[in-house]
């Protein structure tokens, strides 16, 4: 935080701007900077996932087929967390598994969000029967319990990696749109908007321009919710083998592929349910810190 000098040269200290007292806000919540901690090592360890990774995440060792976790070498190589049923380096495969897992995410959230938002700007300015039509097939979606919904989706697509992230996005649509439409419908009860319609500004330039950004903290908190929630439903579908397919590194088909040694060798079934959990946790921890610190109503 600078410092100013006001009008009797006494040197006094600026108020700090919107990312600051953002920042601020934020972490007096010790959960959400742990949460924010682990995000960014999340990020890094996919952005560098070929660098870190001891060996490829394909790379078979017939003759350490499910090696426990050990530091001793094997032929001249280390597997710090053992290896899968048919050789395969556990850690690597995780480390690679962390990039897929938050390009799911990034994915379904982007698509869903941006969908979301539009359809919600229309219901929240066309009351009538475009608000109507939007809202009730927002509820007949929301009726159906979202993993059943992402599995009648893929099953219509057919399962794979980009199909997954399609029905995950349209298994979050009906929270973005009805968040767009309940805080939409609060700002056009405000003074600024009636002003800019008054200044003669078009509906698109109010939807886009005026509203819509006005619009942007709940969107924020929810989008980063719904990045937990995707990489949950990714891992679900990869368990029940709708999404990723072997032998790609994805957290839920590495689980759904070592099932069967759950008592023989219980680091092929701990080590990717640990990731998806500290992941899922992590991005939960970071939207409640944001939610506190974007939601005046909240801050301490």
């Amino acid at each position: 935080m600078s410092a100013v000098v006001d009008n009797t040269g006494v040197a006094v200290q600026a108020p700090p701007g919107p990312w600051g007292e953002l920042w601020r806000e934020f972490r007096r919540n010790r959960g959400a900077v742990i949460g924010l901690a682990v995000v960014a090592a999340l990020v890094l360890c996919a952005l560098l996932a070929d660098l870190i990774a001891p060996f490829s995440p394909s790379e078979q060792y017939r003759d350490a087929i499910l090696y426990a976790p050990s530091t001793q070498p094997v032929n001249g190589h280390v597997f710090l967390l053992g290896t899968d049923p048919v050789g395969r380096d556990v850690l690597s495969r995780l480390i690679h598994g962390t990039r897929l897992s938050l390009l799911i995410g990034l994915v379904s959230v982007g698509l869903s969000l941006s969908f979301g938002v539009v359809l919600g700007l229309l219901a929240g300015f066309f009351r009538g029967g475009v608000e109507f039509t939007i809202m009730r097939l927002m509820d007949i979606m929301l009726a159906l319990p979202s993993l059943l919904l992402a599995v009648a989706v893929v099953a219509i697509l057919g399962p794979g990696l980009m199909n997954a992230m399609y029905a995950i996005a349209i298994v979050m649509l009906p929270h973005f749109v009805r968040l767009t439409r309940a805080t939409v419908i609060g700002e056009l009860a405000k003074d600024y908007v009636n002003a800019s319609r008054i200044a003669g500004a078009g509906t698109a330039r109010l939807m886009f321009d005026t509203v819509l950004p006005n619009c942007a903290a709940p969107l924020i908190v929810q989008g980063t919710l719904g990045l937990s929630a995707a990489i949950l439903d990714a891992a679900a579908l990869g368990f029940l083998g709708l999404g990723a397919q072997p032998p790609t590194p994805e957290w839920g088909s590495m689980l759904a592929s070592a099932t069967e040694f759950l008592q023989s060798a219980w680091w092929v079934v701990t080590f990717p349910g640990l990731a998806i959990l500290v992941a899922v946790l992590a991005f939960n921890l970071m939207g409640d810190g944001l939610r506190d610190a974007l939601d005046p109503k909240l801050k301490r």
